[in-house]
């Protein structure tokens, strides 16, 4: 019997997700199960480590749920670790960036769309503004509002994570090996153009830069895209998922710096992972909201325009849940 089990034994799950944000943080909780004897340790690194955000959400009224599919909101700041980009003049010194991850209902992959931080939308309450302002004027739960009113769908769980969670992720993993359309050189980091294998203060960097580049954002979140990516397939990779303690390290270093809503607990988590099982990396499909080239306030400040027209399709297709047929027209 216990020969038939192990012949049938399943790759773990996905765990998923996370953040973002400044400059990526970005990121992900990817949490994986190897065995059931093993999942106890990982629940209590998980739910003694990590801080839970009391008011997530909006009071009021919210847009319906999109039935059997999820949205969650990953959010990354610099406000834990102070390691704020010095080329970055954002109040407070955070360089905060949004993901939105859609997971379909029928569970076959994974959308995982970048929110570009400067782009101008409005916030309620304040009027006209860049997003990532919600965040600075009423935390988590402003920052969902605003998204839910830009894209007019539900917001079903949020995380958040700090920037400095990424060099410990990325360590416990022996790793990530990212793919960089460009050369370049960022905080006394290089960066050659295709496959680059990144150790954490590396990591950091690459998610982080955007100095070096003639379009700002648009490249870091492209670097943040394939950083996630990279992420996933090393979660996955037999190297990780045959080695419990490889996965206990990337559980608490992810964990320590990571901050969900109430009802994302660790056996919510575990839920949501095991409904992915199937999910490769492969399966995981990123883009960026569509934007219309930039602009300049009233008030002298730059931003970033999105294509409205392109942004109520987008709407439609999450709340019908069919991102695939909406990726697939755009990218035409």
């Amino acid at each position: 019997m216990a020969g038939h089990r192990a012949t049938r034994r399943r790759r773990p799950v996905l765990v998923a997700i996370i953040a973002m944000g400044g400059t990526l943080v970005a990121v992900a909780v990817v949490l994986a199960m190897v065995a059931s004897s093993f999942v106890g340790g990982i629940a209590r690194s998980f739910e003694t480590q990590s801080d839970t955000i009391v008011d997530a959400f909006p009071d009021g009224k919210r847009p319906a749920a999109t039935e059997d599919a999820q949205n969650i909101l990953l959010i990354g700041s610099d406000s834990r670790s102070g390691s704020a980009d010095p080329a970055d003049n954002t109040p407070g010194g955070r360089s905060d960036t949004l993901m939105l991850a859609h997971l379909p209902a029928d569970r076959k992959t994974v959308y995982l769309m970048s929110i570009m931080r400067d782009s101008w939308v409005e916030i309620p309450g304040h009027g006209e503004a860049k997003i990532n302002a919600a965040y600075s004027w009423g935390g988590v739960s402003l920052t969902v509002q605003t998204v839910e009113q830009l894209l007019d769908v539900r917001i079903d769980h949020v995380a958040e994570i700090d920037f400095a969670g990424f060099k410990g992720m990325t360590d416990a993993l022996g790793g990530v090996t990212v793919q960089s359309p460009k050369a370049f050189t960022a905080q006394g980091q290089h960066f050659s153009a295709g496959p680059n294998r990144l150790q954490g203060e590396a990591a950091l960097a690459f998610v982080r830069a955007r100095s070096p580049f003639a379009d700002a954002d648009h490249t870091r979140v492209r670097n943040q895209q394939a950083f996630m990516r990279g992420l996933v397939e090393g979660a996955l990779s037999r190297g990780t998922i045959t080695n419990p303690r490889r996965v206990q390290d990337f559980v608490s270093a992810t964990s320590a710096y990571l901050s969900v809503d109430r009802e994302l607990t660790f056996r919510a988590i575990v839920s949501l992972g095991w409904s992915l099982r199937h999910v490769r990396a492969s399966d995981l499909t990123t883009f960026t909201i569509p934007t219309a080239g930039g602009g300049v306030s009233a008030d002298g400040q730059s931003y970033v325009a999105l294509n409205n027209l392109d942004v109520q399709e987008l709407s439609s297709a999450l709340r019908s849940d069919d991102v695939e047929t909406w990726v697939t027209a755009s990218s035409r």
